[in-house]
């Protein structure tokens, strides 16, 4: 597999400024966040993302003993089934392809497409804990020649241009300059190659952030873009969306499940807040590159 680096990758050529830094320091700094690691224990698949579908209500009614175990099952259920269904957007990829997970945090989807297309995936996060992490993980699975985690920036992978069949994003967006990431990965993509991303975004047409846009922002130290951004950038990056798909309502019981469980923080009612009163939307938009 062929690598990005043509000098070390280092925090200093990796990240490029200050807030960089303070994002990378917090994703190394939270190795314990029980959001993260409780629900990856349940199969060993660690995402870093939110659900998607109905929740089975009945892990509540458990007894209590059992309830709390129940509760982080369904949690995981519906980040994996979310993860699930963004491959299904993936195209057809075949075992000769190479993907890139761009934002990859700890490699449970990027581990997810090597298992069902059998191809190369190399996973970006510019937190040298997840990428240390994952890579242990991929000797663990006994797929390190074929997933691999590098610590880069995705906004300057190194990749070579045209290189990647598909490429995706799951929630990493909202810290970067859209602009910037589509040129780069219009860059690494195939001519047809397939974008997937799914983000927050707050909604434009109420004007600016909500206040509980604005709570979530702080909260994870992001910058939530407003929804005409993503189409503004992908269509200045020859990027065109052929599917938009507005899961908000899909993952507002996943939100309201997560309430109510021991790993509960103080983001639950602001994403809750912001879904109800539409400020807020969870979009996947898929987008094929234009032939150069």
């Amino acid at each position: 597999m062929n690598t990005p680096q043509t000098q070390p990758r280092t925090a200093t050529n990796v990240l490029h400024n200050e807030y960089q830094r303070s994002v990378a320091d917090y994703w190394n700094t939270n190795q314990n966040d029980p959001v993260n690691l409780l629900l990856g224990q349940v199969d060993g698949y660690y995402h870093h993302h939110y659900g998607i579908g109905d929740v089975d209500w009945s892990v509540l009614d458990a007894p209590e003993s059992e309830r709390n175990d129940c509760v982080i099952r369904e949690l995981h259920r519906l980040e994996h089934a979310q993860a699930l269904f963004l491959l299904d957007q993936l195209g057809d990829v075949k075992p000769d392809d190479r993907l890139m997970d761009a934002g990859s945090g700890r490699g449970g989807t990027s581990f997810m497409a090597n298992e069902r297309f059998g191809c190369q995936v190399d996973g970006v996060s510019i937190s040298e804990y997840q990428v240390d992490f994952a890579n242990q993980d991929a000797v663990k699975r006994g797929v390190a020649d074929k997933v691999k985690f590098h610590f880069q920036n995705m906004l300057d992978s190194g990749f070579e241009t045209g290189s990647m069949r598909s490429i995706w994003t799951n929630e990493t967006t909202m810290y970067v300059d859209l602009f910037k990431l589509f040129a780069e990965f219009a860059r690494l993509l195939q001519d047809g190659g397939r974008y997937v991303c799914i983000t927050g975004c707050y909604n434009d047409i109420m004007g600016g952030r909500s206040r509980a846009v604005s709570q979530i922002d702080a909260q994870y130290i992001c910058n939530i873009h407003p929804r005409s951004a993503y189409f503004k950038a992908l269509a200045a990056n020859s990027l065109v969306p052929i599917q938009v798909t507005d899961l908000t309502q899909q993952t507002i019981p996943y939100w309201e499940l997560r309430a109510k469980s021991s790993v509960a923080t103080s983001v639950e009612q602001p994403f809750l807040t912001a879904y109800k009163e539409g400020s807020f939307h969870y979009l996947m938009i898929v987008a094929d590159r234009l032939a150069r």
